[in-house]
Formats: structure tokens, C-alpha cells, sequence
């Protein structure tokens, strides 16, 4: 059932299946999933009730037109007991056609909650988050996921249902419209079909395509708004205030022009469906009118004969009528349908590319060349070559080192030299180059960035993150805030369970020492820190490191600073061509004070 929804849209495409198989590609793991039956069930039930409900409109309008015919033959009887049937009837109608609209409601609801999850799942699974944000052309996935799976599930129910009530509504006044006058149905078939094509014709490919635009066009302008607010304090250091203003005015004059352009489409198409759908209320009068003259019929049939023509035009003409709603549906599908698609390849590229794999010659022509990643229970790198990920630029060629356990190595080296880029060629977020990486799994493995990562949530959650689920007493995290010289945070903030914008109230060094407080809770077997320490100062440093040192774990730093060779027994140097040495950070310590 739930494919037919789509024979409206695809009437928009000009029979276009692109969209059809858009539209199922989403829908599938749903209604052919692990929910299927529970979801076909609601569904089915829905159908029953919009069947009841619909037979009970016939009714109703049945009973509409012998009220006007008991009045226009002043038959008192006849008119009281055609109120209380139609009372009756309604007392039925009236439960049963809100039933209809709740159940719908659920369906949708349940179905958008599978789905969001499921996008979720996706965007999380095998690091598409980074993926699609640092490589791809797919905007704004924050609103694809929140508003267009909103949208997709809400308007795929409703133009479905849509589907039926007209079938059903076609079909039961069809038959009352056959009784009363034979040619109102040859008419109203031909006067529809006019109107749709019509409609579909002119309207469909611009509306859509503006439809498309503005999607684009209001997330992108959002986006700028959102980004004003969490950048808010670097904005007022620079004084960047008109900067930023013409900036997010740009957005929204795009947001305006395609507004402008979408609206005088409108204009036009309402124009033609205003004029198109209120003919229909005078001309079963006009067709029904000599029967009544001749005294074949009664005054009554020509509202019953209104009341069903209005119903099977309205049925038949649901594109025309829904037009523009179904125009923005379809924009929506095609967004949703190619971030899924994004997914399903960056989960696949990064699956391949984490996986331990053997290459054939054949497939080695047709596949660019990556770094190898295996598991193993050490850190190291054997004559491995780091391109960035378009591959244009070498950053460092044929390293080869070996992190021996316990220790710590220091990455030095000029600004852009791929310092930073080592790092995440080790924990797989970059891997275009040659040669293989050896380390441990990812699970004992914990990053420290130079800006902190700030949960939201608790101070207990900053603490244990990414293992927030850990049991850790009270007076363990207090003895690890006095070990990262932060003894007073708990009672500044009212507890381990006050919540805040950690990020604004926390100074940068607060934030660096409270992760290095994580790093010793979640007590990982290596620990990777970019300069992680770079707004402390060397007191506040010496002592994180010689915490570090204490706990026995292996560590890699990334850093400028001289004073970071006293804390590690090796330092790499990288250079801005290409080159790299390795040295013992006892060496370093005594070049350092003798100099």
C-alpha cells in the first residue's frame, strides 16, 4: 500500500521513476524491516477506519438532500426522522473519522522516530559524521535529519491516505452520482484529467526545482545564525560584527529572491486552481436542473448531486489540489534520498579502508592508493607516506617509527608540515598515502585536541566521557580534579550533577585540564594529545605530565614547545619538505639547557 503514495509524485517527474525509487530506497527499512508487521498493522487498521468513515459521508450526504427535499414538500415526518438518522449517523462519524486522524497521526510519529534513528545510526556508524563533513558536497545533514525525515513521513502518510480516501470516495459517490445523472461522470473524468495535466505540465519542474532551492536555501541561511552563536566571543574579539551581519543578510536576500521567484509561480497556480475547483459547485446544478423542472427529481437530489460531484472532482483532482505541498515533498525525498546515499558510501569507504584486506593486482589498478591500518599491540609506523585527502600534497615521506610501550613521543615541526595530520592518519580519519600503521584498537585509545571537546551534560559526564556509563564514586573524581589542579571545580559549579554550557563558563585552560582529568579516568592504553597543553602554563604543564608519566600509559604529543622534550623519550621532527628525524628526548633536554 504504502508505494502507491507515489504515483502522485511520479506524475510530477513525467512519469519519471527517479523519484519512485528515491522515495522507496528510504521507506523500505521500514515497511519491509524489522517493524514491518506492527507498521502494516497500524496501517491496515487505518484503512479500515478511513472504509468506515467514508461510507458514513455517503450517508450523511444522502440524508443532506432529504432534508431539502422533506422541506420542499413541507413533510414534517419525513424531515424529523432524516434528522435524527443523520444525528445518529453522526454520533458514529465523529469518533470514528478522529480515530482515523489519531491513528494516522501514531503511524507517522512511530514511523519518524524508526527513521531518525536509523539516520542516526547511519551518520554515526563508521565515522560518516566526519566524513560527510570534511568531504563531501551534502549540506546541512543537521536539517535533512531533524526536518526532512520530519517531513518525509508526515507527507508520505498523508499523501498515501490521501490515495485511498479518494479511491474509496471515488467509488462510493461515483455510485450515487450514476443514480441521480450518468453524464456528470464522463464529465467530471475528462474535466480532471484536463486539469491535472494542465497543472502537472506547467507547474511541476519549476516548483520543484524551487522547492528544492529553498530547502537549501533556509538551512544554509540557519546555518550562519547558528554559527554567530558559537563563535560569538571570537566574533566581538575581532570586532567582526559587520562582517558577519552582511554575511548572514546575504543568506537570507538568497532565502528572499528565491521566496520571490517560488510565490509568483503560486500566484499563477492559484489562479488556475481557485477558477478550476469552484466551477464544480454550480455545474451539477446546471446538469441536474431539467430534471428538476420536469419534476423527475426531487429539489433534494441537486445537493445530494452537488455534495457527491464535489466529493469524486476533490478525489480525482488531489495533484492540483495538493500541488504545491507534493512540489516541496518531492524536494524532500530527493535531499533525503541523496544524504542516505552519502552515508551508505562513506560508511562503505571507511569500512574498506579500516578493514584488513589483501588487494589482487586487478582491483589495485582500479582503487587509489591508501594507507594500510592493522591491529596490533603496539604503535607504529613502517615507510608510510601522508598525502592529503585529494591526494595534491605530500606532507611526510617514508616515516617509519616505533612507540615503545610506556612511553612518550614528541611530534615537533613548522605550521603545516602535518603535525596534526599524523595524528589522524593514526586514528583513521585520513589515509591517503602509502606504507601501513600498526596500532592498538581504537577502544584503547583516547584523543586530547588542543580546543577540548565539551559534552553536554553533567560535570560527572565531562569528566568520564566517552565512557559515561562508568561507576566512579564521588571521591575518586575529587581525587583526580586535585590531581589536574582543579580542586574547587565541583563546588563552583554546584556538584557532579550540575549541568552548564561547559564551554562558556570553563576558561581554555580549565577545559585542557579537565580533559587530562578524562584521560586518567578512562585510563586508555595509549593516549594521543595535540597540543593539549598549549594554554597552560609550564607549572600547570610539568605537572599533567608527569600525572601522564606516573600512570604508565604510552602517549604521543604534538606540540612547539621546548620544555615538552623533558616529558618524552623520543622526539620526531617533521619538516616543511617532507623530511623527518628521530631523536631521544634526553638529547633534546641537554641541546635545550645548553643553548
Amino acid at each position: 500500500m504504502i508505494v502507491a503514495s507515489l504515483f502522485l509524485v511520479q506524475a510530477m517527474q513525467r512519469f519519471n521513476l527517479n523519484i519512485f525509487k528515491q522515495f522507496w530506497s528510504i521507506a523500505k527499512f521500514y515497511w519491509s524491516g524489522e517493524e514491518k508487521w506492527r507498521a502494516r498493522g497500524l496501517l491496515l487498521l487505518v484503512v479500515i477506519l478511513s472504509l468506515g468513515y467514508t461510507s458514513l459521508s455517503v450517508m450523511l450526504n444522502s440524508k443532506r438532500g432529504e432534508l431539502i427535499s422533506a422541506l420542499s414538500a413541507k413533510d414534517e415526518i419525513r424531515f424529523w426522522q432524516t434528522i435524527l438518522v443523520f444525528v445518529g449517523i453522526l454520533v458514529a462519524y465523529a469518533p470514528l473519522y478522529a480515530g482515523y486522524v489519531y491513528l494516522r497521526d501514531r503511524l507517522g510519529l512511530q514511523w519518524r522516530q524508526w527513521l531518525t534513528n536509523h539516520f542516526i545510526d547511519r551518520y554515526f556508524q563508521n565515522r560518516a559524521f566526519y566524513n560527510l563533513n570534511h568531504a563531501s558536497n551534502i549540506d546541512n545533514p543537521d536539517q535533512r535529519i531533524a526536518e526532512d525525515v520530519k517531513s518525509f513521513t508526515h507527507e508520505s502518510l498523508h499523501v498515501l491516505l490521501a490515495v485511498v480516501d479518494s479511491g474509496l470516495a471515488i467509488g462510493a459517490f461515483s455510485s450515487v452520482l450514476w443514480g441521480i445523472s450518468k453524464p456528470l461522470i464522463g464529465f467530471l473524468l475528462l474535466y480532471a484529467l484536463i486539469g491535472t495535466l494542465t497543472t502537472v505540465g506547467v507547474f511541476g519542474q519549476p516548483l520543484m526545482r524551487l522547492n528544492f532551492e529553498q530547502l537549501k536555501k533556509e538551512a544554509d541561511f540557519r546555518f550562519s545564525l547558528v554559527r554567530v552563536r558559537e563563535n560569538a566571543e571570537a566574533i566581538a574579539f575581532y570586532q567582526g560584527e559587520q562582517y558577519e551581519s552582511e554575511q548572514i543578510r546575504g543568506r537570507f536576500l538568497e532565502v528572499f529572491d528565491n521566496v520571490k521567484r517560488l510565490i509568483f509561480w503560486e500566484l499563477n497556480l492559484n489562479i488556475l486552481t481557485n477558477a478550476y475547483e469552484f466551477i464544480p459547485f454550480v455545474l451539477p446544478a446546471i446538469v441536474v436542473a431539467p430534471g428538476i423542472f420536469a419534476g423527475e427529481l426531487e429539489i433534494g437530489k441537486v445537493t445530494e448531486a452537488q455534495g457527491a460531484f464535489i466529493r469524486v472532482f476533490f478525489s480525482l483532482n488531489l495533484i492540483v489540489a495538493r500541488f504545491q505541498s507534493l512540489t516541496s515533498f518531492g524536494a524532500g525525498v530527493e535531499r533525503l534520498a541523496t544524504f542516505l546515499q552519502s552515508l551508505e558510501n562513506s560508511g562503505s569507504i571507511s569500512t574498506a579502508n579500516n578493514a584488513d584486506h589483501h588487494e589482487t593486482k586487478e582491483s589495485a589498478e582500479i582503487q587509489p592508493i591508501t594507507i594500510k591500518t592493522t591491529t596490533a599491540d603496539r604503535l607504529a609506523l613502517e615507510d608510510m607516506t601522508l598525502q592529503t585527502p585529494n591526494g595534491q600534497r605530500t606532507l611526510v615521506a617514508n616515516l617509519s617509527i616505533n612507540l615503545a610501550q610506556g612511553e612518550g613521543l614528541l611530534v615537533r615541526g613548522p605550521s603545516g608540515c602535518g603535525k596534526s595530520s599524523l595524528l589522524r592518519s593514526i586514528v583513521g580519519l585520513w589515509d591517503t598515502g602509502s606504507g601501513t600503521i600498526l596500532r592498538p584498537p581504537l577502544d584503547q585509545m583516547l584523543f586530547l585536541p588542543q580546543k577540548p571537546y565539551m559534552v553536554l551534560g553533567t560535570l560527572r559526564d565531562q569528566l568520564l566521557y566517552p565512557k559515561v556509563d562508568m561507576e566512579v564514586d564521588d571521591q575518586h573524581l575529587r581525587q583526580i580534579l586535585l590531581q589536574v589542579n582543579l580542586p574547587d571545580l565541583e563546588q563552583r559549579h554546584g556538584g557532579f550533577e550540575a549541568e552548564q554550557n561547559w564551554g562558556e563558563v570553563l576558561s581554555l585552560g580549565e577545559q585542557q585540564r579537565l580533559i587530562f582529568a578524562r584521560l586518567l579516568l578512562n585510563k586508555p592504553s595509549y593516549a594521543i594529545l595535540d597540543e593539549a597543553t598549549s594554554a597552560l602554563d609550564p607549572h600547570n604543564e610539568k605537572r599533567l605530565y608527569e600525572q601522564l608519566q606516573a600512570s604508565g600509559m604510552t602517549f604521543l604529543s604534538v606540540g612547539h614547545r621546548e620544555s615538552l622534550s623533558n616529558y618524552h623519550q623520543s622526539i620526531l621532527d617533521l619538516t616543511a619538505a617532507q623530511t623527518w628525524s628521530l631523536q631521544s628526548g634526553k638529547i633534546a633536554a641537554t641541546t635545550l639547557a645548553n643553548s
